[in-house]
């Protein structure tokens, strides 16, 4: 009996999971698919937030990324004994231990190149008759008694310098080392002396014992003071002529230091403490930088000096680096935010469409077990159990997915993100479904939208997310997407209202039109179009909930794909910018120029379709502003194109004065061929150069209209000019005194950049007028072999060098934190995409068994097989196009709208020394636009043929059988 009652009353989730398991495991897997999106996404982040502030930490230069802990010597009222004592090897080794245990986390040290000992800040004079002198001056070295040599070096030649008895500052002999790079460069042999004076003018003997290489020499053990590894050749600052001399270090024994303090050279304890990266995340760089703050003068240094003495100091840029990478971060985040919350919207939307997908299909159902006295608490409940049994799991497993791809970065933020998903999954499918049964419904009402009228709540409700998405907008537009205190959400969700508004909007104009279309094919013979137009209008595919989770997609796409594009574009203006073409050939020097042969040689490369020679000579004096004239207008006085020299985007320049003319007072001048330039600028996508007005050349051509017709030097040449030269120089001509030669220049154009050419003013002539015509630079167009170039110009001579554009567009794809936020957006563009076509195949799985029994019954009275499947693609059409018509233009619409606010300069520039960091806006790519609709419309048309063609493989029997409501 008691099993008998076990078998009549089985358990309601596992009857619903046997009786729909397709469903169940549909769920399942969208549910995974969004949690693990959700929870990768904050891993994501902090994954290359922390790999970026650990790139940029062990990418700086030592110098500054290496805290150091310094005090003067000790005093002179101690007893030598213990001044001597103090700067010994295991005293220094005794309070650098202790400096370890008093950093602060997150700072950690990297022992393995911590470095202690004492070394002189004042450099001395070495006067030795054999130490090199290149312009009659002795050099100078400083003297250091550093720890761990041997650890970071080997031994070249010699042996290592050592203490064969204990030194003390009554010493006057003691044993040094040099590296190869100084021993090179200031001949310095093993076993050569060095004289350093005491304060008392005694000569303390220092012999070479070895010469060292460096382990790492690029290492903070070696970089730190790069004078340890390389010698440099410095002017002398106290000599009113420009001499030079060199400069060095002598690496001492490590146990010479007290030798040192008998000299003159203010020697000074040292502690080197490189900081190790290795452990460091995102988030502690806001804590790094407090901490480095009260080390060099707060509470830390306190610390510090408890340990080192009271006079010790610490000095350090490694705040300043990690105040920079927190900066780029600030930048990022709130452009990141606008992806977050783009996709976060469109994965929620979706979601919902799964619950009202499942609730329309389980309507009859869940009436039957309302009207058999089941109460909604009862109802819900059990639909909360049957979803949490299978959306719970799926999320954990996405989540456990997340942490497994994206092995880096917190775990509670993924979980929240994860745990949200399933939450809105679990809640949304009761909610929704139980509210449909609160009170009992009318069999057979018609519930589309051209029937239903809009209630007072929704358009209060919509007027109020009208208002939020003006005002999101308008702060966007004039304050950009960062604001103060962090990222404000409701600008970054501006895309996302605007989305939403437009579906909104679209939602009650999508009836206008089909009445509208729907009274001409009435008149019609057939009956298809009139039909599918009906249907169009009535089916609830074309709601709110689908079409707003297109156009979100659509415009979360278009979106991500504009900051790829606009990031891609502004690197390639930026790499044009710096080389002027495909390649750049150039000397060593400004006024360096290439002989004929090389120009020649490497214009007959293969794969070199225009080289263009340009001669460029910077800081050529103007005359004075000519008073009362306004200079030349924009368009050259009808002769020349007005930007027909360069992009309308200003280069950075070295010349002041890039607004009046009066602010000028030299430019670079600039001689062209102007075929092979014109040709330049068209190949490079600049606009075109007004060749024509600069091709009067030689002694007996006929100068530009307008001028005086003198001869000899007074010639006049035509010439183009940037906006603020042209201002200064007038519309007459003007005398400039140049090396290739001195001549008069006429205004005839301007321009606002001229390739290869870093300053915003120049004047561009006709190479052929100059006495002096040797090309300084040659661009050069096509796609040439990088090692036969670079062999050709070496060929020329060392004085020469290549620089590739594509080179220089590889140096601005380096610093994770860029790339890492590059990848978010191609994942948000990929993700928007796929969303989009779930919400599509989801609104018309909803309206899937209404169009079976429409065909089925159609057939009853004569539909041909082929009627049928015209029927179900003009009626998915409408939709179609609304969607995808309304997801281009909110696209469009959405970046139109935020471009001015939004700069993505830290994406695309931020890093790279030299770089344009002019603004960066966004553009509209038609990829991301076009694509995304073009799929919502062919996917729309696939399925509703494949429901055609598999209606019509099952026979009417089967659709309309006893008891179907409809």
């Amino acid at each position: 009996m008691r099993h008998n009652e076990r078998a009549a009353s089985a358990p309601w989730i596992r009857t619903r999971l046997r009786t729909a398991p397709g469903a169940a495991t549909a769920l399942a897997v969208l549910v995974l698919v969004t949690a693990f999106l959700a929870a990768a996404f904050p891993r994501a982040v902090d994954a290359y937030e922390s790999k970026g502030l650990r790139h940029d930490i062990l990418t700086a230069d030592a110098g500054r990324s290496t805290l150091e802990v310094a005090r003067p010597q000790p005093g002179l009222e101690l007893p030598q004994a213990q001044r001597d004592a103090e700067v010994r090897g295991p005293e220094l080794a005794r309070i650098g231990a202790g400096l370890l245990k008093t950093l602060p986390a997150p700072l950690r040290a990297d022992t393995s190149s911590v470095a202690y000992g004492v070394r002189t800040t004042k450099p001395a004079v070495a006067n030795e008759p054999w130490l090199p002198r290149p312009e009659a001056v002795p050099p100078q070295f400083s003297y250091v008694a550093q720890s761990g040599l041997k650890e970071h070096a080997t031994l070249a030649s010699g042996a290592w310098p050592t203490t064969p008895r204990e030194v003390t500052s009554d010493s006057r002999e003691v044993q040094g080392a040099v590296t190869e790079e100084t021993a090179a460069e200031l001949k310095v042999k093993v076993g050569a002396t060095i004289e350093l004076l005491t304060a008392a003018q005694e000569p303390i003997t220092v012999t070479i014992t070895g010469i060292v290489a460096p382990r790492d020499p690029r290492g903070s053990y070696w970089s730190a003071d790069p004078l340890l590894r390389t010698p440099s050749l410095v002017p002398d600052p106290t000599s009113p002529f420009p001499v030079h001399f060199w400069t060095g270090t002598v690496l001492l024994a490590e146990d010479a230091g007290p030798a040192l303090l008998s000299t003159a050279a203010e020697p000074v304890l040292f502690w080197r403490i490189p900081p190790d990266p290795a452990g460091l995340t995102g988030p502690d760089a806001d804590r790094l930088t407090s901490v480095i703050a009260s080390l060099e003068s707060g509470p830390g240094l306190l610390k510090v000096r408890e340990v080192a003495g009271g006079t010790a100091m610490v000095s350090t840029g490694l705040g300043h680096i990690v105040e920079a990478n927190t900066r780029m971060r600030d930048a990022i985040s709130p452009v990141i935010a606008v992806a977050a919350l783009g996709i976060g919207s469109v994965a929620a939307v979706v979601l919902l469409m799964t619950g009202a997908l499942i609730a329309a299909r389980r309507r009859g159902e869940l009436a039957l077990m309302r009207s058999r006295g089941g109460s909604l608490r009862g109802i819900g409940g059990r639909l909360l159990a049957e979803t949490a049994v299978t959306v719970l799991p799926a999320s954990a497993l996405g989540l456990l997915l997340a942490v497994l791809a994206v092995g880096e970065g917190r775990w509670w933020p993924g979980a929240l993100a994860a745990a949200g998903v399933g939450l809105l999954v679990c809640v949304a499918l009761p909610v929704r479904t139980t509210l449909q049964h609160i009170r009992p419904t009318l069999h057979g009402a018609r519930e589309d939208m051209v029937s239903a009228r809009p209630s007072r709540r929704r358009t209060v409700a919509e007027l109020t997310l009208l208002v939020l998405a003006v005002g999101a907008v308008t702060a966007l537009r004039r304050r950009g997407t960062s604001a103060e205190g962090g990222t404000d959400l409701l600008v970054s969700a501006a895309p996302v209202l605007v989305a939403l508004i437009a579906a909104l909007v679209l939602v009650r104009l999508y009836p206008l039109p089909l009445r509208l279309a729907a009274r001409p094919m009435a008149r019609l013979r057939g009956a298809i179009g009139f039909l599918s137009l009906a249907r169009a209008g009535r089916s609830s595919a074309g709601g709110a909930l689908p079409l707003l989770a297109l156009l979100l997609a659509l415009a979360t796409a278009a979106f991500g794909g504009s900051v790829i594009a606009g990031i891609g574009d502004a690197r390639d203006d930026a790499a044009l910018a710096s080389v002027g073409a495909d390649a750049r050939v150039s000397g060593a020097s400004e006024r360096a120029t290439l002989p004929d042969a090389l120009v020649r040689t490497v214009s007959d490369l293969d794969g070199v379709r225009n080289a263009a020679p340009i001669r460029v000579e910077y800081g050529v004096a103007l005359p004075e502003a000519v008073a009362g004239d306004g200079g030349t207008d924009a368009d050259g006085d009808g002769d020349g194109d007005g930007d027909g020299a360069g992009s309308d985007r200003a280069g950075t320049g070295t010349d002041t004065g890039n607004g009046s003319g009066g602010d000028v007072r030299a430019a670079a001048l600039v001689g062209v061929d102007p075929a092979s330039y014109a040709e330049l600028a068209r190949a490079t996508g600049l606009p075109a150069f007004p060749a024509a007005p600069l091709k009067a050349t030689g002694a007996s051509a006929s100068p530009p209209e307008g001028a005086k017709s003198e001869s000899g030097p007074e010639r006049v040449l035509p010439a183009i000019a940037s906006p603020a030269v042209a201002a200064r120089l007038g519309k007459e001509p003007q005398a400039v005194d140049t090396l290739s030669g001195n001549f008069e220049v006429q205004i005839v154009g301007t321009a606002s950049r001229v390739a290869s050419v870093s300053t915003t003013n120049f004047l561009i002539v006709n190479s052929a007028a100059l006495e002096q015509k040797a090309p300084t630079t040659l661009l050069l167009t096509g796609a040439p072999d990088p090692g036969k170039l670079h062999a050709a110009v070496e060929a020329g001579g060392k004085e020469y060098a290549v620089q590739l554009r594509s080179e220089e567009r590889a140096r601005y794809v380096n610093t994770p934190m860029q790339a890492g936020a590059e990848r978010i957006y191609l994942a948000a563009v990929a993700a928007g995409a796929g969303y989009a076509l779930l919400a599509v195949l989801l609104s018309l799985l909803q309206t899937a068994p209404e169009r079976k029994t429409l065909l089925a019954r159609l057939r009853t009275m004569g539909l041909t097989t082929g009627q049928g499947r015209r029927l179900l693609a003009f009626e998915a059409t409408p939709q179609a196009l609304l969607a995808a018509g309304g997801g281009l233009f909110t696209g469009w619409a959405t970046i139109a709208l935020l471009s001015p606010g939004v700069d993505l300069v830290p994406l695309a520039l931020a890093g790279v020394a030299g770089a344009d960091t002019g603004p960066v806006v966004l553009r509209t790519d038609l990829w991301s636009l076009g694509l995304p609709a073009a799929g919502v419309v062919a996917l729309a048309a696939a399925v509703a043929g494949v429901q055609a063609w598999w209606a019509s493989r099952r026979g009417s029997i089967t659709e309309l059988r006893a008891g179907d409501s409809r």
